[in-house]
């Protein structure tokens, strides 16, 4: 399998530290988000949307939108479980991870701050608006884990929202956000970054980190 990501990319970062979970070895292949490398022709016949991750698998399919892939690799790879048994617990997990993958992340991502540039915001303007956006995603996850049992989000295992949060909590940091306000989510990410699946697969740690 090949993963076409970004070092510094969260939903990069989350997919790899799922493959990492289950054991997974993939051959990595950077697109510098900030060159428009995943604009090119030849990364569109991959991923027509031109973001990244995006995941080939051996037949040829490709696999894109990290949670996607994350869930593909769950049902392919059941072990070690990424979602809890319990119905009404997955669906916790998922709403937890949706807070950031789909009403955090989006909005603060490197298009949309361009796009905010474009606009004529100065930058105190645009790096404001990526601190509030990651600040109310993180205010909703710290009640969303309100009486969850850790050391994790959800439990004695990390799931995807771990996945997801770790990411987003760097993201918060790069944007000046003072996490401190959200103990319980700090609680959780010191659990995950004593795992080898969160500290090989940090943004630092890759080959193409700058």
């Amino acid at each position: 399998m090949r993963l076409h990501g970004y070092f510094r990319s969260s939903a990069s970062w989350r997919v790899r530290i799922a493959l990492h979970l289950k054991g997974i070895s993939v051959d990595q292949v950077s697109h510098h988000l900030r060159r428009g490398e995943q604009r090119a022709p030849d990364y569109l016949t991959i991923n027509p949307q031109g973001l990244v991750p995006a995941l080939e698998l051996p037949d040829g399919s490709v696999l894109t939108q990290s949670l996607a892939i994350i869930e593909w690799l769950n049902d392919v790879y059941p072990r070690p479980p990424l979602l809890p048994d319990h119905p009404v617990q997955r669906a916790k997990v998922r709403a937890f991870v949706q807070v950031i993958a789909a009403d955090t992340h989006p909005v603060q991502n490197l298009k949309v701050l361009n796009a905010l540039r474009q606009l004529g915001h100065d930058e105190t303007v645009v790096e404001r608006w990526a601190a509030d956006v990651n600040i109310a995603g993180l205010e909703a996850c710290e009640a969303l884990i309100d009486g969850q049992s850790g050391p994790y989000c959800f439990g004695v295992t990390p799931t995807i929202a771990d996945i997801c949060l770790v990411p987003q909590m760097g993201n918060a940091r790069r944007f000046g956000v003072d996490v401190r306000q959200f103990p319980r989510l700090l609680e959780r990410e010191a659990a995950a970054l004593v795992l080898d699946a969160f500290i090989m697969t940090a943004p630092d740690r890759q080959p193409d980190a700058e």
